[in-house]
């Protein structure tokens, strides 16, 4: 019989925090008392059975700002139920990955009665936000005190109370012990070794140890086109057939690169028991309105809102919109060249040619600089854009939102290389503005990331203190200044702008990799400063986001397959228009074309028998993964024979009853 939250008691003597809950500082007390009321209430009262605390309960005036702040955590039990529902999958004492249940506790590795350390923290953490998340009205009509903020069955609470601003934020806390140990291995010494991956899944969860596990990867994949690239540079190698060489080993190895990283991955999420969770049913995003009615795939109420409506808003307003931005960047593009064009001018008329060299580059950085800023002004009316959509699920959404911000980001950053590579001809215009960019880019996103941020929360820090050494309340003072400090850190916002940093690394490196042999030598530096600072990013400059389960890389691993696409194009292009193979066609450049065109198409093809004979997943995964599915089905049909067998047993009871 499977253990449910009614026959268990969970209270606890001991409170362990978990997450914080912030509140708007105008919220009604009524608002208060019934939202504590509903995290404590048993779940078959409709409460989340969690347990909560406010932060402060009695305090002086100078911090009665930190009395909207409530601690949540939960007992043991509670979260093993939880583990259960959430589908966690769990090492078993014979070395296979099942799904967590109750029931079988002790059948897994590492569980004993007396040990709380079984679940990580960053699963209790992912365990109370599902359950928060899944607090849902019942009979209530509206939020008490706030006739507004209408409730009707099945309505997430959380989500009702962000949306009228009621409250403000959920953040998990940090393990200031477990955040140290972490550190020691992770950034503190800069050094060339290995990330703790495992040690980041425990502490932020699947989907941020996948990208710093990318980031690693890709960085290690890029030294060797690094150590081939530096001699073509170092010794100004120009003759087409040393290029081609290049570029042939290029276009192989972002094949081989991103095959090979599909298997990694498999290994890293089946050790973790990603690549066994169940995709469960999607809820509404909380930005999804509409008029109130019924789920015909749920039955439950909840705003519908018509796909026609949808449609008409993606294609009558944003793809316009964006298709303006694109061309606003194309004016911007052609400001760039006309700097260009006057900035060499000088140079020519310049009596001092070696002072006015500099000069040269000033367009490029100037270019970069602009580009960057667009970027970021796109981004945040893509975000708009896309939530003013409304779709209904969130995986909607952010395949929307990643289409729009990689289309403009790819024209913004690429269409000047094209134009200078494809219409100018000019390769040492082309090579100059693609170290560039590059460079400045890779300048920029440290400075802006991790230098800026971290420099502002150290000086937010200092100020804290004081406040906290100020501080006259009954409560744990290393508690609450950590939860002051943390509650005003930015908010880590996902992998999206890291994953775009690196997808447009990989186009300057895999684009135009014949004319610039030595972006990826500079992509290597920068990356190893990278991990670094997004080490020291996740830990000191953000608030410790929710972890988040993660079989993949996701819709990313298609954008990057999709680039070495573009790569084989481009590449191919530019060999064609070498002086060198133009010699040898020198009557005919329909030749020329025919024979690059095939040689495109061939590489092509190469590249598609790479990703078919290269298994996304190992021989050993795939067995472990057949076995899997074998004994779910034979304990499905097991559970069906006894189901029959009760059933006939009762038959023949109430037919023997019926006899007599």
């Amino acid at each position: 019989m499977r253990a449910t939250l009614s026959a268990l008691d969970t209270s606890e003597t001991l409170f362990k925090p978990l997450v914080v809950l912030e509140l708007a500082r105008d919220v009604k007390e009524e608002t208060r008392k019934w939202l504590e009321k509903k995290i404590n209430e048993k779940k078959k009262n409709g409460g989340a059975q969690l347990l909560v605390r406010p932060l402060i309960e009695k305090c002086e005036e100078q911090t009665l700002e930190s009395q909207n702040l409530y601690l949540i955590g939960a007992s043991t039990i509670r979260l093993l139920l939880g583990a259960e529902s959430v589908g966690l999958v769990k090492e078993c004492n014979d070395n296979t990955m099942r799904v967590f249940t109750y029931e079988t506790r002790h059948n897994f590795k590492g569980f004993s009665d007396d040990n709380d350390d079984f679940l990580t923290m960053a699963e209790c953490q992912f365990i109370v936000k599902h359950e928060l998340e899944n607090l849902r009205a019942r009979d209530e009509k509206m939020i008490p005190g706030y006739p507004q903020a209408k409730l009707y069955p099945g309505k997430s609470i959380l989500r009702r109370l962000l949306t009228y601003g009621l409250m403000t934020q959920v953040f998990p806390l940090h393990d200031n012990e477990a955040l140290k140990k972490l550190e020691s291995l992770w950034y503190n010494r800069f050094k060339l070794k290995y990330q703790p991956l495992d040690g980041i899944r425990t502490y932020f969860g699947e989907t941020i140890a996948l990208y710093f596990g990318f980031l690693e990867y890709f960085t290690f994949a890029l030294i060797p086109m690094a150590l081939i690239g530096l001699p073509y540079y170092v010794f100004d190698w120009e003759d087409y057939d040393k290029y081609v060489i290049f570029a042939s080993f290029n276009l192989i190895w972002s094949t081989v690169i991103l095959e090979v990283w599909k298997r990694g991955c498999a290994l890293m999420t089946y050790r973790w028991g990603t690549l066994l969770m169940k995709r469960q049913f999607e809820e509404p995003r909380p930005g999804f309105h509409g008029a109130l009615g019924i789920n015909p795939v749920t039955g439950r109420e909840e705003p519908l809102y018509s796909s026609f409506r949808r449609q008409l808003r993606i294609y009558l307003v944003s793809l316009p919109f964006v298709c303006l931005c694109l061309y606003f960047s194309l004016y911007v593009m052609m400001i760039y060249f006309d700097l260009e064009t006057w900035a060499q001018d000088v140079h020519r008329e310049s009596t001092f040619p070696e002072l006015t060299n500099i000069l040269l580059f000033v367009p490029s950085i100037i270019y970069a600089i602009v580009i960057e800023i667009m970027n970021r002004l796109y981004r945040f009316a893509a975000e708009f854009l896309t939530s003013w959509e409304n779709h209904r699920l969130e995986s909607a959404y952010q395949n929307h939102l990643v289409l729009k911000v990689l289309v403009f980001n790819f024209l913004n950053c690429f269409a000047s290389l094209f134009y200078i590579a494809f219409v100018m001809r000019d390769m040492k215009l082309l090579r100059q503005s693609l170290a560039t960019l590059l460079i400045t880019s890779q300048i920029l996103n440290q400075i802006v990331e991790t230098l800026l941020p971290y420099w502002l929360q150290r000086k937010y820090g200092l100020r804290v203190k004081k406040k906290v050494q100020a501080l006259k309340a009954d409560v744990d003072v290393t508690l609450y200044e950590q939860i002051v400090l943390e509650k005003e850190k930015a908010t880590y916002l996902g992998t999206f702008d890291d994953y775009l940093e690196l997808f447009l690394q990989f186009g300057y490196v895999s684009l135009f990799s014949c004319v610039y042999p030595l972006a990826a030598a500079f992509a290597v530096l920068n990356n190893l400063l990278e991990i670094n600072s997004d080490a020291l990013k996740m830990c000191k400059v953000f608030k410790r986001p929710f972890a988040e389960p993660s079989a993949s890389i996701g819709v990313w691993q298609l954008a990057f397959e999709t680039m070495s696409v573009i790569s084989v194009v481009t590449n191919c292009a530019l060999i064609g228009m070498s002086p060198q193979l133009n010699a040898v066609f020198p009557d005919s450049k329909t030749d020329l074309i025919l024979i690059v065109v095939a040689v495109e198409h061939a590489l092509l093809a190469l590249k598609f028998v790479l990703a078919f004979v290269i298994p996304d997943k190992p021989q050993e995964i795939q067995v472990k993964l057949a076995k899997l599915e074998f004994e779910s089905v034979e304990a499905l049909k097991q559970q069906h024979i006894k189901l029959v067998a009760e059933s006939l047993k009762e038959e023949g009871k109430e037919d023997e009853k019926n006899t007599t």
